[in-house]
């Protein structure tokens, strides 16, 4: 299966370690793994800041950029739970919405990944 990486803006700047380290658990798991190079931040310090308009352009980035992956995992649950919020945000946008809704479907954080997708159980990590 086909995982789309989103690194998030934590893992992209100050601990990258994190995202290599998820990409080789996933590999290991039979992932084959994409970095899309077209993702940006997930939008939400701008939307949190009441900059609601402004943040519409990232949205929508950040949905083109993971079409057509079978899955988008990131480790980090503030952020991806932010994507899968998105259908909300373009509810009245008859293109944006629905394609905010699909990626909200299959859209993971790492962890919740492994567990409900995969199957892992335990990684052997102690």
């Amino acid at each position: 299966m086909k995982v789309s990486i989103f690194s998030t803006c934590v893992v992209d700047l100050l601990f990258p370690n994190v995202g290599q380290a998820m990409v080789e658990v996933l590999e290991r798991y039979g992932c084959e793994t994409v970095l899309p190079t077209s993702q940006t931040c997930c939008g939400q310090p701008t939307y949190n800041s009441g900059y609601v308009t402004e943040s519409t352009t990232t949205l929508k980035n950040q949905i083109d950029s993971f079409d057509g992956a079978d899955y988008v995992v990131g480790p980090a649950g503030s952020c991806v739970g932010m994507m899968k919020e998105y259908h909300k945000f373009l509810a009245d946008d008859p293109i944006y919405g629905p394609k905010a809704q699909r990626l909200a479907e299959r859209t993971y954080e790492f962890s919740q990944f492994l567990y409900r997708v995969l199957g892992v159980k335990d990684v052997g990590a102690t």
